[in-house]
């Protein structure tokens, strides 16, 4: 090569061997892969997901101001409860026992001496209070306690619940039964007071109050114990009751409500009229456009909200709504030169109100084709008259003329249930002895002693007779035989669907096909698949289906918190609802509280709702499917015959005949939407108007493809077994039966498969083929299924309730 030539370096082609590199177990870090790309990215990783990666330090600088703007909301949140910019503290005071006198705790709150009493805060039992030197006030309110609905509706609405205890038993029966029914509706923040302790003596009060403590902590583990003796321990219950934690509830936080404290109604030209409504608004900013619920009476709409000057004011301070809508702060020595009319805030606009309708408009027509033809109207006719004719049991080879000759009476015979009749012992025999016993050891008495004894006994004896028979007579008139005798029959079908679960008898003087018609076979009820969608009831025409619940729930949450306009919270304003029945402001002036809460958009319509439930421990009496109950569901109050189902993650969910005391269960019912989370309970209503809590659970979700399967078990008992073959009687009774159920699977008892074979003869014997060897004790199932649904028994009007708890307590202590 010449000195002056330039040389070309080698450089290797795409066939170049490439070794494998070492594994070291360890992956290269971010650094690292920083380091060697050098700021170099590649095109087709530059996208908006590579542009949005952040720096370590960024995420860091990002997870802190989170933190920071949570903390500032809950600290403003708290601030806001009770201040001169938010609602007043809202303070239910409950008696848990029938021996403590509300009226009394009332009066110890009034006595601090620095806050100022309001009594007049309109209709609401109560009054009101300002705490200057906390920059907080409150509104004291106490139920009636015998109205289990009253405490309930106050509890969805107080901010706090202050339950007064007694110095020595704590709580009664009834007690505890109000606290289950507020623990499944969903417990806000709470205080627990005990009175009396200042009549303990001095050296029993340490052991009284620790086996109160001991006590208490069953149902409060984390709660604190004041005493209400003196105006000291008002001071530093006040205290606790501004400072304490807020414990929030997710089905009122997303939602705007109301507690009324005054209210008016003007009638109009009809049975309705207009409900004028005054209170605070709490949860969300409430709009004039929305829906507006009536706890325990319905659904309705609102013409305007109007700003009115509020009741309760801190020292110095009032609320003042400029024209442009905001919230100013006036001094007291302007307030007497403000106007007293009312301003208006909003109108509706019927543009954008929503609509009251719950249920879809059915078109009968919607599925036909062609209008039918004249001909085919008179065949509908014929068939029509055809299937009114009297079918009747004639012999075999009867023709149709000799039939119109047979008469046949309807034989119906009629079971009587006799009952038993219960006869007490007569102890009269006994107490005569024992006299005669005592007669004869007291010899030295004298005649006209024993005989002024004698008929000082039977005096005494005609006493204890009358008591008796009275008392004999006042139990013997609570019971009702007709609903003894249906309850026994109940614990009939529970038990005997406990022992032989969904096993039926098949009918002798039916046909199987025809009496089981609607049922259908599976072959594995987990994967077989099922249309949900296939045959559906009349009631489903008039029902609203969600293309994807979650989501809508998602939507409709995050436009409550975004609302545009509307009375912000902490507003004092009055509420016009039109079109508004006079039952409720009747039952307002009786003394029920009035709750109202605006709806969330698609909330007033109907749909399947499904509550899991779970049977309450202090009730056992057997409930059967599609049985009326009462329910609890958020803020809604109505009754509705439930279907209950298993809580599985399959397609399909099989059918519970009755309310299940070992499992919680998924009860399905007709309801207008309501979106989770919310609390349910469950009553049942008996013929006296009682109501006993039967169930508690939460929300599920609305689904109307949910496909609910009753399955139904036929049995058979086998006659001949040849190893894997056997012949089964007494499952069918004709040959046809057999033939007609011949493709479905056969299961036993002890595990083994089948099918049936053939069948033999015409009184429904049957071969049947297994995988293995069958046991003379064995038993042959069939498993048939078919889909149920609810039954459409929705009302919103539940008739006020009267504690079972309560009322036999009182009894109790009249007759002792």
């Amino acid at each position: 090569m010449a000195a002056g030539e330039l040389t070309q370096a080698h450089r290797p082609g795409v066939f170049k061997q490439k070794n494998k590199q070492h594994k070291h177990g360890k992956h290269r870090t971010k650094g690292e892969t920083e380091r060697e790309n050098k700021g170099r990215v590649p095109v087709k990783t530059i996208s908006k997901k590579q542009r949005k990666e952040q720096k370590r330090l960024d995420r860091r600088h990002k997870a802190r101001q989170l933190r920071c703007n949570k903390k500032d909301a809950v600290l403003t949140e708290k601030r806001h409860l009770g201040g001169k910019d938010g609602p007043p503290h809202l303070v239910a005071v409950i008696a848990l026992h029938a021996t403590v006198k509300v009226q009394s705790v009332m009066r110890l709150l009034q006595s601090d001496e620095t806050g100022i009493l309001h009594e007049n805060i309109g209709d609401l039992p109560g009054f009101g209070f300002t705490l200057p030197r906390f920059k907080q006030r409150l509104i004291f309110t106490s139920p009636n306690t015998a109205d289990l609905h009253a405490i309930l509706d106050i509890a969805k609405v107080a901010d706090t619940l202050l339950f007064v205890l007694d110095s020595t038993e704590g709580w009664d029966s009834y007690g505890d039964y109000t606290l289950s029914c507020l623990f499944a509706q969903g417990l806000p923040s709470h205080a627990l007071v005990t009175v009396g302790f200042s009549d303990v003596p001095v050296k029993k009060r340490t052991e009284a109050r620790r086996l109160l403590n001991r006590l208490v902590e069953v149902r409060f583990p984390d709660s604190r114990l004041f005493s209400l003796d003196s105006a000291q321990d008002s001071i530093l219950l006040l205290r606790h009751l501004v400072s304490q934690k807020q414990r929030k509830l997710f089905f009122r936080s997303r939602r705007p409500y109301l507690l009324a404290q005054h209210a008016t109604f003007q009638p109009g030209p009809g049975a309705l009229g207009t409900l004028q409504v005054s209170g605070y608004v709490r949860g969300q900013p409430l709009s004039v456009n929305r829906l507006l619920h009536i706890v325990g009476h319905g659904d309705f709409q609102m013409s305007q909200i109007d700003a009115s000057r509020d009741p309760l004011i801190l020292k110095h301070v009032e609320n003042r709504i400029t024209k442009g809508g905001d919230v100013e702060m006036q001094d007291n020595d302007t307030l007497d030169t403000m106007d007293e009319h009312v301003r208006v805030l909003m109108k509706a606009d019927p543009t954008r109100q929503e609509s009251l309708q719950s249920e879809a408009e059915v078109d009968p027509m919607e599925g036909e084709q062609t209008w039918p033809t004249e001909s085919e109207l008179k065949e509908a006719e014929d068939a029509l008259h055809e299937k009114k004719k009297l079918f009747k049991k004639v012999p075999k080879g009867t023709s149709e003329y000799q039939a119109s000759w047979i008469l046949e009476e309807d034989e119906e015979g009629e079971e009587e249930s006799g009952e038993d009749e219960s006869s007490e012992a007569d102890e009269q025999m006994q107490y005569e002895d024992i006299l005669e016993e005592v007669d004869s050891q007291e010899g030295n008495l004298s005649e006209e002693e024993e005989e002024e004894e004698e008929e000082e006994e039977d005096e005494a004896e005609e006493v204890s007779a009358a008591t008796d028979n009275c008392r004999v007579k006042l139990y013997d008139e609570k019971i009702d035989e007709q609903e003894e005798q249906e309850m026994l029959e109940r614990y009939k079908q529970a038990r005997a669907d406990e022992m032989f679960p969904d096993e039926v008898d098949t009918p002798m003087d039916t046909p199987a096909r025809i009496r089981f018609q609607r049922y259908r076979g599976l072959k594995s009820f987990r994967t077989s698949p099922w249309d949900p969608k296939e045959n559906l009831p009349p009631e489903y025409s008039r029902i609203y289906q969600f293309q994807n619940f979650e989501r809508t729930r998602k939507r409709a949450f995050a436009f409550a918190e975004e609302e545009p306009e509307g009375a912000m919270v902490g507003w004092y304003v009055t509420i016009h609802v039109k079109d508004v029945p006079s039952t409720v402001i009747e039952s307002f002036h009786e003394g029920q509280p009035l709750v109202l809460v605006s709806l969330l958009p698609h909330e007033q319509k109907m749909s399947v709702l499904h509550m899991l439930v779970r049977r309450h421990p202090g009730n056992s009496e057997p409930i059967k499917s599609k049985e009326e109950l009462i329910f609890h569901c958020g803020f809604r109050r109505f009754r509705a015959s439930p279907v209950y189902s298993q809580h599985t993650s399959g397609d399909k969910h099989k059918m519970e005949r009755f309310l299940r005391c070992d499992m919680p269960v998924v009860a399905s019912v007709y309801a207008p939407v309501t979106f989770p989370t919310a609390g349910v309970l469950v009553f049942k209503q008996r013929a006296n108007g009682m109501q006993d809590l039967v169930a508690t659970g939460s929300l599920l979700n609305s689904d109307p493809d949910r496909v609910i399967v009753k399955r139904i078990v036929l049995s058979g008992h086998p006659f001949k077994i040849m190893r894997r073959t056997a012949v089964v009687r007494y499952m069918f009774f004709n040959r046809e039966d057999v033939l007609w159920f011949k493709p479905v699977e056969l299961r036993t008892k002890w595990g083994r498969r089948g099918h049936i074979k053939e069948a033999l003869g015409t009184h429904g014997h049957m071969k049947c083929i297994f995988d293995n060897q069958l046991r003379s004790q064995d038993t042959i199932l069939m498993h048939l299924y078919k889909r149920i649904y609810p039954k459409w028994t929705y009302d919103p009007h539940v008739p006020e309730a009267i504690p079972w708890v309560k009322n036999e307590s009182s009894v109790n202590a009249a007759e002792n």
